[in-house]
């Protein structure tokens, strides 16, 4: 099947009026009339308009057109960019058929090792990412950066605060570890942290993240996908968000949150969705700090340093004795990106499983296990194992 079906292509008068070389624009490729050789891209752009998954947030149908305008007007960054923007998804008759078709499309990308970068609609929509990893043959991380953790029962008008419940029991399961950056604690259910921390799923608030960001990199680093809801930035940075709060992640924050992302070598799709032009400033703020966020995930791409076998001589290996159960744990330290890995070993019988696991931390876990203190990261690794 042809990709180009799912989609119209982006409008001229979004670009018409970019002259300079330098310009992100001038150093991507927009589909014509001869659809291009999309496996030759490393990132793919996808604009959604779909919007009857958010009741009371319907503007984001204009968000994918309304980013375009600010990112395509950004300088180039760093690398060969080999980016195609594939223009806006055509809606199905149905939000299901929808979410089909973006599977679908996102399937053949990875399939490709073609990294589907998606902007606009409505946050349910990453359950269609979500899907296109089903057919891979492995499990899955996901790393969900919100106010909000979207747990409930389920309105079919507002598929956009549920997604992540039926994320959680989609079956067959595949999901190895979901983790919730920026939350605010005054707009989350008790009991779905509960749930979270039962199933060794790992939380965040929006105070321990602004405390030492660096810390989050270890849980970026260890996403197999991005889906960002642009209601965990507060509503000074990005007002365009029917759900938006005065309290939440900066938009500086929320770049380098981006850049971590982007350098992690195991993500390899991304979504940015709830962006509502309607709701944003004349001199659309939120479509600028978005479009920036964006640029900062891609140079995070074109900046991935790590792509060795633990194995090579490009990873110094430490073994730690502990004073208990395990009797040793193993570290790995990339040379190159002064990264940390921790390595935890499989209990299961479950096939899905390798024989032990690499989980990415930081020099932080590496101290404690020094102290003869098991980290909480292999900890909640294992567990999520058995």
């Amino acid at each position: 099947m042809e990709i180009n079906i799912f989609f119209t292509p982006v409008s001229e008068s979004l670009y018409r009026d970019i002259g300079t070389s330098s310009s992100f624009f001038n150093n991507i490729y927009l589909p014509g009339k001869a659809f291009p050789d999309f496996s030759q891209a490393d990132i793919a752009i996808i604009g959604l308009t779909e919007n009857r998954g958010s009741r009371n947030n319907p503007g984001v149908s204009g968000a994918a057109d309304e980013i375009r305008k600010k990112l395509y007007r950004l300088k180039k960054g760093t690398g060969k960019y080999k980016i195609i923007d594939l223009g806006n998804l055509r809606n199905g008759n149905s939000l299901d058929d929808t979410l089909g078709r973006l599977t679908e499309a996102c399937n053949m990308l990875m399939d490709k090792e073609v990294m589907p970068l998606v902007i606009g609609g409505s946050h349910d929509l990453d359950l269609g990412m979500f899907t296109a990893y089903r057919d891979l043959g492995k499990l899955v991380s996901v790393l969900n950066i919100d106010a909000m953790l979207d747990m409930d029962n389920g309105d079919p008008a507002d598929e956009s605060h549920s997604h992540v419940r039926k994320l959680l029991m989609l079956e067959p399961n595949f999901l190895f570890n979901f983790s919730q950056i920026g939350y605010q604690t005054y707009l989350i259910d008790p009991e779905s942290i509960s749930i979270m921390e039962q199933l060794y799923f790992e939380t965040y608030r929006v105070g321990k993240l602004r405390h030492n960001i660096y810390e989050m990199e270890p849980v970026i680093r260890d996403a197999d996908m991005l889906s960002f809801d642009i209601t965990g930035i507060k509503s000074g940075d990005a007002p365009g968000n029917a759900n938006a709060q005065p309290f939440g992640l900066t938009g500086e924050e929320a770049c380098q949150i981006c850049w971590y992302a982007g350098l992690n070598e195991k993500l390899s799709s991304a979504g940015f969705f709830e962006y509502n032009p309607d709701l944003d400033d004349t001199l659309r703020k939120t479509a600028s700090v978005v479009a920036t966020m964006v640029w900062y995930f891609i140079e995070g791409f074109y900046n991935r340093k790590d792509h060795f076998s633990f194995k090579s001589n490009h990873y110094l290996k430490y073994l730690v004795s502990m004073p208990g159960d395990p009797e040793s744990i193993v570290f790995y330290k990339s040379k190159i990106s002064e990264k940390w890995w921790l390595e935890v070993p499989n209990i299961s019988t479950r096939k899905v499983f390798e024989r032990k696991s690499i989980v990415p931390c930081s020099y932080a876990d590496y101290q404690k296990a020094m102290k003869g203190e098991v980290p909480e990261r292999w900890v909640n690794a294992q567990a999520r194992m058995t």
